[in-house]
């Protein structure tokens, strides 16, 4: 690790959490990811051994903790890792406010999106029965074009193939409107109005879209005049 050679407090923590990946690691873990495999899916750009390598600095450090044997381990924030919460927020809010671009084709990640997606859902506002979404995305990279998103008996999963169930309701857009919605920079029934968004299928569902898409949790909070602490949800 390249330190800056100082005691500045803010030295000192910015050379440890500001080696390339840290954060996200620390934001994944603050969102409810427990797992190597879970870490992964928030940040499919990093290697795994380069992932290893960040948990080993964060432990050593005290920020997060490893439970379990080797191989089926689970990784958990420390109060020091916890004390990071509001950082994190804060550093998403800000980049919301502050850096915002237009989203180029090496911003977009469909996998990233949907995990995101996924583990941010509303469960409470889906019916008592099975209820499945399906994600079309023409313009994603071959593999990646279609989901589903499924919510039964109180979990909601995330499929890349299709699992023979029958599918409520079908939402079609580009990759990067969908991004645009989730980030907050977009509204969904805007894009829907607008046509850039087409949604087929059970039309009462339809109608409850927007209430349980929501939206990125630091994107959610970066869109508000004050900043409240969030309830992230767990994957």
């Amino acid at each position: 690790m390249k330190t800056y050679g100082q005691f500045c407090p803010l030295a000192q923590a910015t050379q440890l959490l500001c080696e390339r990946w840290t954060l996200i690691i620390v934001r994944e873990l603050i969102a409810g990811s427990t797992r190597f495999g879970e870490l992964r899916k928030g940040a499919p750009l990093l290697s795994p051994t380069l992932l290893s390598s960040r948990l080993k600095q964060l432990a050593d450090a005290g920020v997060i903790e490893a439970r379990g044997r080797k191989g089926s381990q689970t990784y958990h924030l420390t109060p020091a890792g916890l004390e990071l919460r509001p950082v994190v927020e804060l550093l998403g809010a800000w980049g919301h406010r502050w850096v915002r671009s237009d989203l180029g084709k090496v911003d977009l990640d469909a996998g990233l999106l949907m995990w995101d997606m996924r583990r941010s859902i509303d469960k409470a506002r889906f019916p008592d029965r099975r209820v499945v979404v399906q994600f079309e995305f023409p313009d994603a990279p071959k593999g990646s074009g279609n989901w589903w998103l499924v919510s039964d008996d109180g979990e909601i999963d995330l499929c890349r193939t299709d699992n023979g169930f029958e599918v409520d309701i079908v939402i079609r857009c580009s990759l990067k409107k969908m991004t645009e919605i989730w980030t907050c920079q977009l509204a969904f029934d805007d894009a829907v109005r607008r046509r850039e968004v087409k949604v087929t299928g059970d039309a009462r569902l339809a109608a409850r879209l927007q209430g349980w898409l929501q939206s990125s949790a630091l994107s959610r909070l970066g869109a508000r005049k004050e900043l409240p602490r969030l309830e992230w949800g767990t994957p």
